[in-house]
């Protein structure tokens, strides 16, 4: 019997189930925020801060921001579950090839 995960994702503003929603995260006055959003979403978010940043000063950026991230939400698990079942050379730890990702990324 084979199975098929499906990761279903959906932007926050909206509610709407979307494959183009990203993580974004902001801060305000000291409370990190993250939020998931399709792009026209995040055109709005920055479009509604951006008299604000303007202004403002950079005070450098937070350990939570210099951390490596993909550009999108990443299912690890459902990615190397899909790669294997590809036939990519998948280990069950650490990264997955970008090969392996490019893939997946098309198919879904």
């Amino acid at each position: 019997m084979a199975r098929k995960v499906v990761t279903l994702y959906t932007d926050d503003r909206t509610g709407e189930a979307t494959s183009k929603v990203t993580t974004h995260t902001f801060s305000l006055n000291g409370v990190q925020y993250q939020i998931d959003v399709a792009p026209d979403g995040y055109d709005l978010l920055l479009e509604a801060m951006a008299p604000f940043t303007k202004a403002g000063r950079k005070t450098g950026r937070t350990r939570e921001s210099l951390k490596a991230t993909a550009a999108g939400p990443d299912d690890g698990a459902a990615i190397r579950a899909w790669s294997k079942g590809a036939g990519y050379e998948v280990s069950n730890h650490g990264r997955v090839p970008a090969e392996a990702r490019e893939a997946y990324d098309k198919t879904h």
